[in-house]
């Protein structure tokens, strides 16, 4: 299943974030989750309304919607986790 399918937006749900259909979960939450070492299974624990086609469509999502960005370059800029 696509994540057209498995992602809603709605202005009425969490401010119109993009969220997984049928719950009040952002995609945002789980790529946050995933950023900080959360693993699919923690995510599957902590939401058990979450599928695992859920998480895959969250992460197609954020790469779809960063694929469509368009960004101009100003000056070179180094970005460092922590």
């Amino acid at each position: 299943m696509g994540s057209a399918v498995k992602i809603s937006i709605d202005p009425r749900v969490m401010l119109g974030k993009p969220v997984i259909r049928g719950t009040r979960i952002t995609v945002e939450r789980i790529l946050r989750k995933l950023s900080q070492g959360a693993t699919e299974a923690d995510l599957l624990d902590a939401y058990p309304n979450l599928t695992i086609d859920d998480i895959h469509a969250a992460l197609a999502y954020a790469a779809d919607s960063l694929a469509h960005e368009e960004s101009a370059v100003l000056e070179t800029i180094t970005v460092h986790g922590g």
